[in-house]
């Protein structure tokens, strides 16, 4: 199968970009180096190629009901301009994927984002919309969503949707929008002077956590949301696939790579779809993986009942991080032992820690030894390596 392309990538490899296979597309690794593109996003600014990141739109009067089925969160907490993290369980509660469900403006219609927002924008413009923060929150029609999967599962999850929708006979409309949409992230602690420097409005800047709106950026109508991947404050940006190079073009910024991606967010515990969990080769649930935060039982979707024994019996292994304390780079697959080579976990994850220049890892340890400082042993190449439990993140943010 041929990788699937950014549309920056042309951009990226006269930039002088090492590329790498990631979920069926070719992007950006590295542009300078890990550690210099880490730490721009930890102390000043770093701007992202996202778009291997899938675009699903579903709109219609049972738009609500198919995200709510599919989806572990609830979404009828969700305003226009609202966004949440969920994972995708199937019928055992065993996650295919995670995800960031964004409720976009009422009206919009699946299939037709980039011209809706455009036409919204222009009401903006003209000075419409001003009732409320983010302007969003006027009922004009049917509710609409954007949700995003990772790499590679876009046609999977546009193909999950469509065939609950119609085996439930549920009105909703449900377009893959990924090839018709581009992703950044601009991250960092100087990220917001970035966002303000090149949108005409402040309501980009004055977005909480997790709260999106329409904005132009470098004049590129643009859905805008203050969410990341990082740890740090930032945004992901939205905007047509033709113009994303302007968008690009228009932030001085570090641009960085998908190997500082991995090492900010192994920092921060967060979790890697296909490696830190995957329906074949590491299948875990929400609370396996310490995301229960985002599952609601009250919600009826699919794997909600597993999910529900689950949560009363409890779970015999825990998603958590571990610190070596011996030299050595702990990988995920390294077995994880008790310091007399008796096994409790294994890792999924690991690295150097760019910050605190010291080796992490992420795995799943028995419960029963999840504790944070609990001495534990890693692995390494036949040699078991002294190491520490840690409950992420391992940075204070």
């Amino acid at each position: 199968m041929t990788d699937r392309l950014s549309p920056l990538h042309e951009t990226h490899d006269a930039r002088g970009a090492k590329f790498t296979d990631f979920g069926g597309w070719q992007m950006p690794v590295e542009f300078d180096s890990i550690r210099e593109e880490h730490a721009a996003v930890r102390e000043s600014v770093g701007i992202f190629d996202v778009s291997h990141m899938g675009e699903i739109e579903v709109s219609g009067p049972d738009a609500t009901t198919l995200v709510n089925r599919l989806t572990t969160n609830d979404v009828t907490a969700l305003d226009p301009g609202d966004s949440q993290y969920a994972a995708i369980t199937n019928e055992d509660g065993v996650m295919l994927d995670d995800t960031v469900v964004y409720r976009l403006p009422d009206g919009v219609e699946a299939g037709t984002g980039a011209a809706a927002l455009a036409d919204l924008l222009t009401e903006f413009d003209a000075g419409l919309g001003a009732e409320s923060d983010a302007g969003l929150d006027a009922p004009s029609g049917n509710p609409s969503y954007l949700f995003v999967p990772n790499a590679g599962h876009d046609e999977q999850m546009y193909d999950r949707w469509v065939g609950y929708r119609d085996d439930q006979g549920l009105d909703a409309a449900v377009a893959n929008a990924t090839d018709d949409w581009a992703m950044l992230a601009v991250q960092g602690p100087d990220a917001p002077n970035a966002l303000d420097d090149a949108t005409p409005t402040g309501r980009v800047v004055d977005l909480s956590k997790f709260e999106a709106t329409v904005a132009a950026v470098a004049g590129v109508e643009s859905w805008v949301a203050r969410t990341g991947y990082t740890g740090e404050d930032g945004f992901e940006i939205v905007c047509p696939t033709e113009a994303v190079e302007t968008v690009w073009s228009a932030f001085d910024a570090q641009p960085c790579g998908l190997g500082a991606r991995d090492t900010l967010r192994t920092e921060m515990g967060y979790l890697l779809s296909g490696q830190d969990f995957d329906p074949d080769d590491e299948p875990r649930t929400p609370y396996e993986a310490r995301i229960g935060f985002a599952v609601k039982l009250d919600t009826e979707f699919v794997g909600r009942d597993a999910l529900e024994a689950q949560k009363e019996g409890g779970v015999d292994e825990l998603f958590v991080g571990v610190r070596l304390l011996d030299r050595g780079v702990p990988r995920g697959g390294y077995a994880v032992t008790d310091g007399d080579l008796t096994r409790i976990g294994h890792l999924t994850s690991g690295t150097m820690s760019p910050t605190l220049d010291e080796p992490i890892g992420l795995g799943y340890l028995h419960e029963s030894h999840v504790e944070a400082g609990a001495e534990v042993s890693v692995v390494v190449r036949g040699d078991e390596k002294r190491a520490e439990v840690v409950i992420p993140p391992f940075l204070d943010r």
